[in-house]
């Protein structure tokens, strides 16, 4: 019995590397072309990069505006506290912008304004938001809302304005950062936290749907994962408060502008799509009760 060999041809198999390799070496110029632009543009002069903070008269959002600004960056921010808004910006240089960023005409009209005196923002950093706790039988529903638009809603929001405008721009900008304050308690939670902890879930996912949606516009969009972050001297921290920190210490807004200043450097655009946790080891330490 003879049995026949069936040869199965596959068309363009034979030259299907060379060409991904093609096509490879015209992305790589393209990227190497745009770079260096980006470069020239941008990198050598910091005071060309446009910077917009949601909430940052007080807390981690006045070390974002005041990092910002002493790297020579030009900033501007928003926020509901006038007193505080208005001294920050005395204190730092930065335009302070009245707003609520649960109102979403007065958040777009915020950009609509920097869109107006800059003509883009490259660095979008939302920082805004509330941490209430309430048993569940005793939230209402009302304060649910509030803090799924105080935390959630504004990234959306700011996010969309940013791609609408970019879209529109006739010479496109190679440049993008969009940056969102998630929390650890997107990933743990402790009880009556349903709101906060609803709110941050959804910035850990609506980040990486972002930096899908965006990446034509040349925009990266991360969010950091603040653990416990000491923003005044009120806590009254003890030794075993720090101690219980693998790295030894509670964190600082400081700890948290130093990330954000990492992901704006331009050669850090391959960062995209992530939540970096910035906690002190502590969401990585095993805890019994005994």
């Amino acid at each position: 019995m003879q049995i026949q060999t069936i040869k199965h041809t596959y068309p363009m198999a034979d030259n299907y590397i060379e060409r991904q390799q093609e096509l490879y070496e015209a992305r790589k110029k393209a990227w190497n072309n745009s770079k260096k632009h980006l470069h020239k543009t941008v990198k050598d002069d910091h005071s060309r990069r446009r910077v917009f903070i949601t909430g940052g008269a007080r807390g981690i959002g006045c070390s974002l505006v005041r990092a910002f600004c002493e790297a020579g960056y030009k900033v501007a921010f928003c926020d509901t506290d006038e007193k505080n808004g208005r001294l920050t910006g005395v204190r730092t240089g930065a335009v302070f912008l009245k707003a609520d960023v649960r109102n979403p005409e007065e958040l777009e009209q915020c950009m609509d304004h920097l869109f107006s005196e800059w003509g883009d923002i490259d660095v979008l950093i939302n920082n805004a938001g509330v941490f209430e706790t309430s048993p569940i039988t005793e939230t209402p529903l009302a304060d649910f809302d509030r803090i799924i638009n105080t935390n959630l809603r504004p990234v959306f929001i700011t996010a969309r304005k940013l791609a609408i405008h970019r879209k529109q721009l006739t010479t496109p900008n190679p440049y993008g950062r969009i940056i969102n304050l998630c929390s650890t308690r997107s990933q743990m939670s402790e009880p009556d936290t349903e709101g906060y902890a609803a709110s941050k879930g959804g910035i850990y996912s609506l980040t990486h749907a972002l930096a899908v949606s965006l990446s034509e516009w040349h925009i990266t969009v991360n969010s950091l994962s603040p653990g416990w972050i000491v923003t005044d001297d009120s806590q009254n921290l003890q030794a075993e408060d720090h101690e219980q920190h693998p790295c030894g210490r509670a964190g600082r807004p400081e700890d948290i502008a130093r990330m954000c200043l990492f992901l704006a450097q331009p050669d850090n655009d391959f960062i995209d799509g992530e939540n970096i946790t910035i906690d002190g080891g502590m969401t990585r330490k095993m805890i019994y009760t005994k």
